[in-house]
């Protein structure tokens, strides 16, 4: 594993594409083979637990919760790993100037990054820090999951709530996975339900 050291590996995708258990399996191979690991995840993702990171599939890993990138980095020269895993970085509440600055201190430590986050909001828009480290990885893994609607490779993550807000923590409940041509088709289906809300 040491061909890893002071290497950034991503995982990014739509919801459901197996960012997170492709995470939590790095970590725990960098584990087994004596690195020492700290996981962290942004607060305000609580949604199976506050102090660990939880798959859909309910696969678990101890997590420190953090506000920002500057808490990653406080936490990292306090405990000095080898190995650190950053959980849906999208939703640091950060700017992503200042957590490309950190994640390159960190590496510059030689220490291995392993990171998962989401690429495109429900809208479709890149999520900016997810755009921005992409390029800067060493090892980059596009993840799909299957669309819900005609079983392709899904494309973006559909929002199945009405709510404007760009970041709504939510699950199978509040989203779903589709591929390109039934995102079109589904986002057609929502304006139409929007348009006869408004004249009822």
């Amino acid at each position: 594993m040491h061909q890893y050291r002071g290497r950034m590996i991503i995982h990014t995708g739509s919801m459901f594409s197996g960012k997170t258990s492709s995470l939590e399996k790095d970590l725990k191979r960098f584990s087994i083979a004596n690195y020492k690991v700290v996981a962290f995840k942004p607060i305000v993702d609580s949604r199976y637990s506050k102090k660990e990171i939880v798959t859909h599939d309910k696969i678990s890993l101890k997590a420190m919760p953090v506000e920002t990138s500057d808490d990653i980095l406080r936490e990292v020269e306090k405990r000095s790993p080898e190995v650190i895993g950053i959980d849906e970085v999208q939703f640091l509440n950060d700017s992503p100037e200042n957590v490309l600055s950190n994640i390159e201190k960190i590496l510059g430590k030689g220490i291995t990054v392993v990171i998962a986050g989401l690429d495109m909001d429900y809208t479709a828009k890149p999520f900016e820090i997810v755009k921005e480290l992409m390029p800067k990885a060493d090892y980059l893994h596009k993840h799909h999951a299957v669309c819900k609607s005609c079983g392709a490779d899904a494309w973006v993550s559909h929002r199945k709530i009405a709510s404007d807000k760009r970041v709504e923590i939510g699950a199978i409940e509040e989203y779903e996975p589709l591929c390109r041509a039934c995102y079109k088709k589904a986002m057609i289906n929502d304006k139409l339900n929007k348009n006869q809300e408004t004249f009822i």
